[in-house]
């Protein structure tokens, strides 16, 4: 939960060092003002394409959100160094609690991609919330069975398959029957 406070109070942070009031940030983002205090004050979870609209509308970049320190050489993560942390996810934070994202990149400065190995746990869920934003998407699936709902279309992959998309399509990824699933996942989200 630390990880997912920390892009809270970025933003909150960088709002205030750029002299923006909540309800501009607000108005910029077409979000409700009470909707942007929830995210900065972390009673909300933020989906990607939420975090694309804030980081628009504060001219940086997405991963400022996420940086953990300013890494400007080749960030290297080991094998059981693994730290959970924030979700992406559609508007609704009941789809977020079957994924559990893992960072690869948080401690690289200037990145354009958001590299992470995700958890996906079985959904009694079977309407699933779709969502959308600006960028591309890759998924390489590690372990077990994922169904991908992409527009009208489903996409059902097996261990050592893989997808790449346009994230701007009206997308779900989860499992695709009552077993986990692990993937990596790499997210390109233009500035």
């Amino acid at each position: 939960m630390s990880e997912i406070k920390n892009v809270g109070e970025k933003i909150g942070s960088i709002r205030q060092q750029k002299s923006i009031t909540i309800e501009e940030l607000a108005e910029r983002c077409a979000f409700t003002t009470a909707m942007m205090a929830k995210i900065e004050e972390n009673e909300a979870i933020p989906s990607l394409g939420h975090l694309i609209k804030v980081a628009r509308a504060l001219g940086v970049r997405l991963g400022t959100f996420l940086d953990d320190m300013d890494q400007l050489g080749p960030v290297v993560t080991r094998k059981g160094d693994l730290k959970k942390g924030t979700s992406f996810s559609n508007k609704s934070s009941s789809s977020r609690l079957n994924l559990d994202f893992f960072p690869l990149a948080s401690d690289k400065s200037g990145r354009h991609m958001e590299p992470f190995i995700v958890e996906i746990n079985p959904s009694s869920v079977s309407d699933f919330t779709q969502s959308s934003h600006e960028g591309e998407e890759f998924i390489y699936v590690l372990s077990g069975n994922i169904e991908i709902k992409y527009g009208k279309d489903i996409y059902t992959l097996s261990e050592g398959e893989s997808i790449y998309y346009d994230s701007v399509v009206d997308h779900h990824v989860h499992a695709a029957d009552d077993s986990p699933a692990k993937i990596l996942a790499v997210v390109y989200a233009p500035f």
